[in-house]
């Protein structure tokens, strides 16, 4: 049997072509019958460039169907797939492009020149081509693609094959890319459908971007094998969502859509009325915000967690109660334990280490065996980084980060990236970066700077680290506020006290 995640997806489209898969804002519908074909084109046409199973496919792309369509196409011949977030930059592109040398990088195209500089010197034995898909779902990779077939046999790979690979940036500094197979995410992808009753007649409203594990996994995968369709939309406005939310029976989002939903007028019970699920993650949703949401909607959210290296982890029950400030309990099949410094299991309620095991936990770091083998137990299980606890009724709730990560608007932003930029800066000593409280985007990206006292140093302005680093860094990724400052606060053992630094700068967030 052939386990290409591809297969099992197809086994569940509808048996009617015609069934719409994806509805765009225009009006236009992509059936589940255009998704088969065109991926069937879009597969072989990465064959006939060359590229064999196992090979890397990258694509820094805008959210359209062209660009869902290419992932499967990826999965489908036997490669792996590498999404980037369209925001990422020169210094970004090219440390991805060197690490993961793909054979295929599909690009915007105010962006090809950059990608085929960077392709040059990515060091890929065979050559990197470099196709083009625009914003409307048009570009070179279409044209190349249109005279091929549109029927292909998709690649038998077995369950520990390659399907994708993430880039997750680490608190050293170099992003580490996580190897989801074909296991993985089949196995999420099962698991979830079931845990959430997805149902014929299901409609999911579509608004994260497809870069990512919640949309392009999380989010597709449910829809595709459930064989119904989604509003596919370029991104989340609360207005367009309150309009469509009566034809759907699913919402996912992070937490900042919630918080913008609930500062539409007209979002009400009524305009959701047929909706049975709205999922959140990505990010701790606020007790203020479950509360609000559930007094306003009549819905309780669910609220789960998860990460790039393994997709969902934990999932409030979709029967019984969800309790606002907890992520749940452990999904089937997944094992999860809250350990000490020393390892050993705390008792119930106490706070410490999320370690987690499973068939969705993520093979390792592409590249990075000591990495890998550092960041799993003697006994196979996944140091996450979180901390968290679970509570005498089984419930887990998440209470902090041990790897100092920010998030902001759902999306990771990794404080050392930024600090090495910031540090390099003329009249810089040291800098470090957090993330504070903000009511829209959950944490805001902030960098605390000590200045050296010279000419140099007097002369730096938050507006002007801001302006030396925006071009260097995807927009989500710089920091909303500078503080310039003598010192940075230390322990005995001279390490910063971040947490200090949070204390000290909350209150002034709401400058």
């Amino acid at each position: 049997m052939n386990q290409n995640l591809y297969s099992l997806l197809a086994e569940h489209f509808p048996k009617n072509p015609a069934a719409p898969c994806m509805i765009l804002p225009d009006g236009r519908v992509w059936t589940y019958g255009d998704v088969g074909r065109a991926s069937g084109r879009i597969a072989n046409l990465i064959v006939a460039l060359g590229l064999e199973p196992g090979d890397r496919v990258a694509a820094q792309v805008e959210k359209t169907p062209e660009a869902l369509v290419l992932y499967l196409a990826a999965i489908r011949a036997g490669m792996v797939f590498l999404p980037l977030n369209p925001a990422y930059q020169r210094h970004e592109l090219e440390y991805f492009l060197k690490d993961a040398k793909p054979g295929l990088f599909v690009c915007r195209p105010q962006m090809r020149a950059l990608a085929d500089e960077l392709a040059a010197k990515a060091g890929v034995p065979k050559g990197c081509t470099v196709l083009e898909l625009d914003d409307a779902g048009r570009g070179s990779l279409i044209d190349a693609a249109t005279p091929q077939a549109d029927t292909f046999a998709t690649v038998a790979r077995n369950t520990s094959d390659l399907a994708a690979i993430l880039y997750t940036s680490g608190t050293t500094g170099r992003s580490k890319g996580a190897m989801l197979s074909h296991r993985n995410l089949a196995h999420n992808a099962k698991t979830l459908h079931a845990y959430w009753h997805f149902q014929p007649g299901d409609v999911l409203l579509h608004m994260l971007p497809t870069f990512h594990v919640h949309g392009l996994f999380v989010a597709c995968h449910c829809v595709l094998l459930n064989g119904s369709a989604m509003f596919f939309e370029p991104k989340f406005d609360a207005a367009r969502a309150t309009s469509l939310l009566s034809q759907c029976t699913v919402f996912m989002g992070v937490p900042t859509f919630y918080v913008r939903l609930l500062l539409d007028p007209g979002f009400d019970r009524d305009s959701c009325r047929n909706v049975r699920l709205f999922v959140s993650g990505s990010a701790p949703l606020l007790k203020e915000t479950f509360d609000e949401f559930k007094a306003r909607a009549g819905h309780t959210i669910l609220e789960r967690y998860g990460m790039t290296e393994g997709g969902m982890f934990t999932s409030n029950p979709y029967e019984g109660e969800r309790r606002g400030g907890t992520v749940g309990f452990p999904l089937p099949g997944t094992e999860l334990r809250i350990v000490g410094a020393d390892g050993a299991v705390v008792k119930p309620g106490a706070v410490g280490h999320i370690q987690v095991k499973g068939d969705n936990v993520f093979v390792g770091y592409w590249g990075m065996p000591e990495k890998t083998k550092e960041e799993f137990t003697a006994d196979g299980y996944f140091k996450t980084g979180d901390m968290g606890s679970v509570d005498a009724d089984g419930y887990v709730a998440i209470s902090g980060r041990s790897k100092d990560l920010v998030i902001t608007g759902g999306l990771n932003v990794y404080p050392k990236e930024i600090e090495e930029l910031i540090d390099a800066m003329p009249g810089v000593v040291e800098s470090a970066v957090i993330g504070l409280p903000h009511p829209d985007f959950g944490e805001a990206v902030t960098a605390v700077v000590v200045r050296q006292n010279n000419t140099v140093g007097r002369a730096l302005t938050e507006s002007g680290i801001i302006a030396a680093i925006k071009d260097s860094l995807a927009n989500f990724k710089v920091p909303k506020w500078v503080y310039l400052v003598d010192q940075l606060p230390r322990n005995a053992m001279g390490k910063v006290q971040k947490n200090i630094l949070r204390e000290t700068y909350s209150p002034m967030t709401s400058r």
